[in-house]
């Protein structure tokens, strides 16, 4: 209800501004007090009268802020993107030499990352050009936190698919995901458990993580997963045609949306 009250209140305010051009809102008069309560009475009388008008608003409201939230987030991968491609304690998939990257921000106890695990498996395996770059993003708390700092950590004695691997064995542990699980997979897959518990105390790890974290802030990212491909970020387990298709995008024009 407060978030409907939120766009109504918008929209009322849009319906204000359509079609005057800035130059003809910067010579409107001031208005005395009864000429402003006139205008809201007309205004009002004439939503009353034409409830419909205010969807078409409304979905132009939200139509301009989902262009505004794209073209934001669109500048800032392109000024990030030496950290969102290449950065040192990111752990790569695929072709390290792939000619499109996808990157994927994740959290272990994600359920809807667990969803689109499958799909990012089935675009390593099938594409041999795809680069794949995963990057620990614990937003759903201290367990989640935990979880990534014994990723990280891991990543110093694992790579390419010995990492896939175990960040999949992570990922597909059932029930809640913490520090203590993780370091039950990498003991499982033979890790030096001494040199990785060191390394998770480490102000590398803590760096790498916080880096992580505010990369996703800059990006305005709400949640888990978060895929960027080209310069669009794409919220969500999309599912895997879509993915496949941002790609083949890529590859074909420079850009995730073609047109």
């Amino acid at each position: 209800m407060r978030a409907s009250l939120l766009k109504l209140g918008q929209a009322v305010a849009l319906i204000g501004t359509l079609g005057l051009a800035p130059a003809a809102l910067a010579q409107s008069p001031v208005f005395t007090e009864q000429q402003k309560q006139a205008i809201g009475e007309i205004v009002k009388d004439y939503l009353l009268k034409n409830p419909e008008v205010l969807t078409e608003v409304i979905s132009e409201l939200e139509k301009r802020q989902a262009e505004a939230q794209q073209a934001a987030q669109a500048g800032a991968v392109k000024e990030t993107r030496q950290s969102l491609l290449n950065a040192s304690h990111s752990y790569v998939v695929g072709n390290p030499s792939g000619d499109v990257t996808l990157v994927e921000f994740f959290d272990y106890n994600c359920g809807y990352c667990k969803k689109a695990l499958a799909d990012v498996q089935t675009l390593v395996k099938s594409d041999p050009k795809l680069r794949v770059v995963l990057k620990d993003f614990p937003v759903l708390g201290p367990d989640s936190v935990e979880a990534s700092r014994v990723s990280l950590a891991a990543k110093n004695q694992l790579q390419g698919q010995k990492l896939f691997e175990y960040h999949v064995k992570v990922m597909d542990t059932r029930g809640r995901v913490n520090g203590e699980r993780a370091m039950a997979v990498a003991k499982e897959m033979g890790l030096d458990m001494a040199r990785l518990q060191k390394d998770m105390e480490s102000p590398d790890t803590r760096k790498a993580l916080q880096e992580n974290m505010e990369l996703g802030d800059k990006l305005s990212l709400t949640g888990t997963p978060a895929f960027i491909v080209g310069e669009t970020v794409v919220p969500g387990a999309v599912g895997l045609e879509p993915l496949k298709q941002l790609v083949t995008n890529v590859r074909q024009c420079g850009k995730a949306n073609c047109g």
